[in-house]
């Protein structure tokens, strides 16, 4: 078993490492009874964490990885293990809040209700943060108050801890650590290997942000003139270069020359005057009237250009690509909900037009690999249906799907989605007749989903993640309350597949991280499904292999067996655009 050691900041540039790994002691690292122990600036602590990392099997502790791990990934040590306490805390608790108070109590039972405030620095201000005589003796009582919550100063920006109290600190975190451990342990047999690919999938956020996802920009300066026009040389001419783009939609409408294309009320006077009366202009009404008039196709079109010269136009390229022609932005391991990856500055919303801006650097090729219908052969895996785990074994699932139902394939697909996201009206609804006898067992999971979400009870996705269904649409009008509860029921026998689906998606990450990080691979962009890696060319066959060999390895330790057959489109390519869709 891997030895837990906490690696902990404050705010000053310092750090404290403790741990109970005897045996893997960094040069000159003072020593506690029970493993390392050392306690100085960030920079140093770091290399000593590298010599641990390569001397032993640790497995890292921090409260986050953003708080604490940055330092470890911008040094390039290469974590193999870790415990991200935040990431522990949201798989076992639900939602977004996770500090290290909120965390510590939850895992010693505490109730959140009587979390102390923080300091205001004024008269009224009282010392509650005495040391607990039961945990003076282990090194705690520096951070922890008499009534068992934590100081809620500490970890604040605002904290100065001398190295006693950080070294407590840090024992702290080793504690909270283990007391998650039990409580996940309980959970269920899946919990505690999901929060460890948790944490891994936080400090692989950290090397994605360090890294960055390689991009032409001499070909993304060429895309963005083709879409928004030539860079402005000063907001006169940005104005001229909108009105030339504005005057591509109403050309086609006579007399309407000075409608604001970015004001919806004048865009929707603008499509009644030619005969397009819609609720709305948003894309997905709008499509169906491409051909009724030119100015609808027109202003799709515009859209397009206009959210490349306005979101992903120079002043991005500007800002968010660096001189090494990198394109950075934070990423975050979960998004509170569902528990699947985010990241910012436009790396998850990149619009397909710009794609071909993104390629492998000189030497290197990319890997790109997507899960195929990953949320049907997750609801397989889930629910145990051993009927639909058996259509898994095909590359194509809907096909064999069809065939038991006596239908066409789309009419399967149709069905076996519109059963995850709860529609049973139109095409579906025969279908699913059909679906609900031929997989009683899938289908009973996510009724039973549907069910909670109704009654509003908590949900855990397979790997754990407490989903807390009082919270969702919870606030509404009495008259509405039977089409928001229908509205929550939906919601939820989604989010305990995809919410699986997102630990499946990061567990298969971590073991690409793993397993190809002696070809030279970095992982540059985790978006849903779909994993981009970079790599030097002449390791690019190897690493596709690997990227296969990892989801059949992390499948089969998620689900626990190899009944269900995941797949995953795999290729080796240059430019983002030549992947299939």
């Amino acid at each position: 078993m891997a030895a837990l050691v906490a690696f902990v900041t404050a705010p000053g540039g310092r750090a404290a490492l403790v741990g109970d790994a005897p045996d893997a002691r960094p040069e000159g690292g003072a020593l506690g009874t029970s493993g390392p122990e050392a306690v100085g600036p960030v920079a140093e602590l770091a290399r000593r964490a590298a010599e641990l990392e390569a001397a032993g099997d640790v497995r890292w502790v921090w409260w986050s990885a953003g708080a604490d791990a940055a330092a470890l990934a911008g040094a390039a040590v290469p974590v193999a293990r870790c415990w991200d306490v935040a990431e522990a805390h949201r798989l076992l608790a639900g939602g977004w809040e996770a500090t290290p108070q909120v965390a510590w109590a939850t895992a010693r039972g505490l109730d959140r209700a009587g979390l102390p405030e923080a300091t205001r620095g004024d008269l009224f201000d009282f010392d509650a943060a005495a040391p607990m005589p039961e945990l003076s003796d282990v090194g705690l009582g520096r951070v922890v108050r008499p009534d068992g919550y934590l100081d809620p100063d500490a970890g604040t920006d605002g904290w100065h801890p001398d190295d006693d109290t950080l070294l407590a600190w840090a024992r702290t975190a080793l504690e909270c650590a283990r007391a998650q451990q039990s409580a996940l342990a309980e959970v269920g047999p899946r919990a505690v290997a999901a929060a460890r690919s948790e944490s891994a999938a936080a400090f692989l956020c950290l090397e994605l942000a360090r890294d960055g996802l390689p991009v032409d920009r001499a070909t993304a300066e060429q895309m963005i003139a083709e879409a928004a026009g030539a860079r402005p040389t000063d907001e006169a001419h940005a104005r001229r270069i909108r009105a030339e783009r504005d005057t591509t939609v109403l050309r086609h409408t006579p007399g309407r020359e000075t409608t604001d294309l970015r004001n919806p009320v004048q865009v929707k006077e603008l499509l009644a005057s030619v005969g397009v009366v819609v609720p709305n202009t948003r894309k997905w009404v709008l499509e169906p009237f491409r051909d009724t008039h030119p100015v609808v196709d027109a202003l799709l079109e515009w859209r397009k250009a206009e959210r490349i010269a306005t979101t992903y136009g120079y002043p991005w390229l500007d800002a968010h690509v660096g001189p090494d022609d990198r394109l950075r932005g934070g990423w975050t391991a979960c998004d509170g909900a569902a528990g699947r990856m985010t990241a910012q500055n436009g790396l998850h919303n990149l619009p397909t037009a710009l794609r071909p801006a993104v390629a492998a650097h000189p030497g290197h090729l990319f890997v790109r690999a997507d899960l195929g219908q990953i949320e049907p052969r997750v609801l397989a895996a889930v629910s145990g249906d051993e009927a639909f785990a058996a259509a898994t074994r095909a590359d194509d699932l809907y096909a064999p799907v069809a065939a038991a139902l006596g239908v066409d394939r789309p009419v399967a697909k149709i069905a076996v989605l519109a059963a995850m996201y709860g529609q049973r009206s139109g095409a579906a609804g025969e279908a699913l007749k059909d679906l609900e006898r031929t997989y009683p067992v899938a289908m009973g999971y996510l009724d039973a989903a549907y069910a909670a979400g109704l009654r509003r009870e908590p949900l855990r996705t397979f790997g754990g993640r407490l989903i807390r269904l009082d919270a969702v649409l919870a606030d509404v009008p009495a008259e509405s309350a039977a089409a928001y509860d229908a509205a929550r029921g939906r919601f939820a026998r989604n989010a305990v597949i995809q919410g699986s689906a997102a630990e499946l998606f990061k567990a298969w990450a971590a073991t690409v991280r793993a397993t190809t990080r002696d070809l030279g691979a970095q992982i540059v962009l985790c978006l849903h499904d779909e994993l981009l890696v970079h790599v030097p060319a002449q390791h690019a066959e190897e690493a596709r292999a690997r990227l296969e060999q990892a989801l059949t390895d992390s499948a089969r330790r998620w689900t626990g067996s190899s009944r269900v057959r995941f797949v995953a489109d795999a290729s080796i390519i240059h430019r983002w655009s030549e992947a299939k869709d």
